[in-house]
């Protein structure tokens, strides 16, 4: 048995942070278990490689949700990464980091160290930005590139324009202090490949040769003694039961799926749940698994006229020609990100900040779907509620580490989400009906022309909505006293000792946006707690 001094479970965004920094000490001694294969799929590097690896379940886990109403009874794909670099390697490549208010509301619930001015200094140390930004909040010198998406678009110019026209503002950065706006994504693509969180933190460290990388490893279990963390037995790539001993402690960094899972199966969670499968309980805690939210998005669908959009050219001999023009050099579709123009949008005009999301491409999508380009030349625009109030939960449905979960959102079961969807969809059509986006429409495919009342757009959303697979929460961060806490806000899990969760599944809320860039960050602010570095000074704007 292999003995290290830190355990990571997961290979996603925070765990490429964490083996990077605490892998920095050259005495220390790190082990990345992923559960997927090595990141070599060609289509993880060309950005629009993501229609390929996010329906590929060699590097993906297609997990599905429970049936519910928010979902007209439909079970809706959730998917997670499953390979070196985990989301990292096949998301869509946006880097939204969320708003002020976000962090400042974690903090409040009970994690003192979480607020914005406190975690500001954890994005600046990741990222190097290459674009306009204010450098009291934008990094230059971090190891993640994060560039504007350039790619010339007509749609996507008349998007933006009409969303001013309809009182959205434009703006220079929406990671800055304002995020409230429209505009184009930035991207974590850079000289026109995928950077992922492996490519930018994690190769880099096991180059260094003090951090051991092991594929094909499937956790199954943490191993305690006397309540306290000491290692993991895993099934490696031949089936044979493995395990890795940690001397300073084990880190879950899974993801808000398979955190809480590997949790459940060591014995970390509900007790009834664990003695249903005959798992010896640890420590008894029914919070892990509990919170779990999603953000949920509908989709309108526009032909259009007078303008080509990516159907025109994604497949027969155009695409060949994409192809060609992208390993010459030259501006290609192969470059792009799938969504490539945003509005940070108030469903009403009164509230303080941007509570919605739109997300535009200058493609049709069959029924709304992410990533299958439909047969005529369209448009898409997704719309979903920034912090959803709905949740659900994740639980175990066996002991056997290779079976699926029960994965339960409960998507649109809050009416203040099913508000949001309402406003969302309506501005979106208002923003397709202003000049001068509103000179290529042909007809709104998806719901379909004409007004539509409330019941229909929410029948609508119901029955062609999916979740963004930005899954949170199953392991919320709180503290002690809060019985629905899994983990402290130096992110130790409760009731156990040297066992730490750093993902996404550790918000108590969801963040106003893409869920990688606030992982990314959680990954730094992680590694300092975890190596007992006092914090980076905040920075009060």
């Amino acid at each position: 048995m292999d003995t290290y001094d830190y355990v990571i479970v997961g290979s996603g965004a925070a765990a490429s942070v964490l083996a990077a920094r605490l892998g920095e000490d050259r005495s220390h001694k790190v082990c990345v278990l992923e559960a997927g294969p090595p990141d070599t799929n060609p289509f993880i590097r060309i950005p629009a490689g993501f229609m390929k690896t996010i329906f590929d379940p060699a590097v993906t886990y297609q997990y599905r949700t429970e049936p519910g109403e928010g979902t007209a009874g439909r079970q809706v794909n959730v998917v997670q990464g499953r390979t070196v670099g985990g989301g990292s390697s096949v998301n869509g490549m946006l880097y939204v980091r969320g708003q002020k208010q976000d962090f400042d509301a974690w903090a409040a619930a009970g994690n003192p160290g979480w607020r914005y001015a406190e975690v500001l200094p954890y994005f600046k140390r990741t990222e190097t930005r290459h674009g306009p930004g204010d450098d009291r909040v934008r990094g230059r010198s971090g190891a993640l590139p994060v560039s504007d998406y350039r790619f010339d678009d007509v749609l996507c110019d008349a998007f933006i324009k009409s969303a001013e026209a309809c009182g959205v503002p434009a703006t220079p950065d929406y990671n800055g202090p304002v995020q409230f706006g429209t505009g184009r994504y930035q991207t974590l693509i850079h000289k026109r490949r995928r950077v992922s969180a492996a490519e930018a933190f994690l190769h880099p460290a096991v180059r260094r040769g003090n951090v051991d990388l092991r594929t094909r490893a499937l956790a199954n279990r943490i191993r305690f003694e006397g309540g306290k963390a000491v290692g993991v037995d895993y099934i490696d790539g031949d089936g044979r039961a493995q395990t890795v001993a940690a001397t300073r402690g084990v880190i879950l960094s899974a993801g808000s799926i398979n955190s809480p899972k590997l949790l459940q199966l060591s014995g970390v969670g509900p007790a009834d749940l664990l003695k249903q499968y005959d798992i010896p309980v640890v420590h008894a805690r029914n919070s892990v698994g509990d919170n779990l939210r999603d953000h949920y998005t509908a989709r309108h669908v526009y032909r259009i006229k007078d303008a080509r959009s990516l159907n025109d050219v994604a497949s027969g001999a155009p695409l060949l020609w994409q192809i060609m023009k992208y390993f010459l050099g030259l501006p290609s579709i192969l470059e792009i990100p799938p969504g490539n123009c945003f509005a940070f949008a108030k469903s009403r005009p009164d509230l303080p900040d941007a509570d919605l999301q739109l997300t535009f491409a200058p493609a049709s999508m069959k029924a709304g779907a992410i990533g299958l380009l439909d047969d005529f030349p369209g448009m898409t625009c997704g719309i979903w509620k920034h912090r959803a109030d709905s949740y659900g939960s994740v639980r175990i449905t066996s002991a056997d580490p290779r079976v699926q979960p029960f994965i339960n959102p409960n998507y649109l079961s809050d009416k203040r989400d099913r508000d949001g969807m309402l406003a969302g969809l309506r501005l979106v059509r208002k923003i397709f009906a202003t000049e001068p986006l509103s000179r290529f429409v042909v007809e709104n495919a998806l719901p379909g022309p004409g007004e539509k009342s409330d019941s229909e757009l929410l029948d609508f959303a119901r029955q062609y909505g999916s979740g963004t697979y930005h899954l949170t929460g199953s392991c919320r961060m709180g503290p002690a006293s809060d019985s629905s806490a899994v983990v402290g806000p130096d992110l130790r899990v409760h009731g156990v000792d040297n066992l730490w969760v750093a993902d996404a599944s550790v918000m108590p809320t969801e963040p106003s946006g893409n869920t990688y860039a606030p992982t990314l960050m959680i990954g730094e602010k992680a590694s300092d707690m975890i190596l007992g570095k006092p914090p980076l000074p905040a920075i009060v704007l």
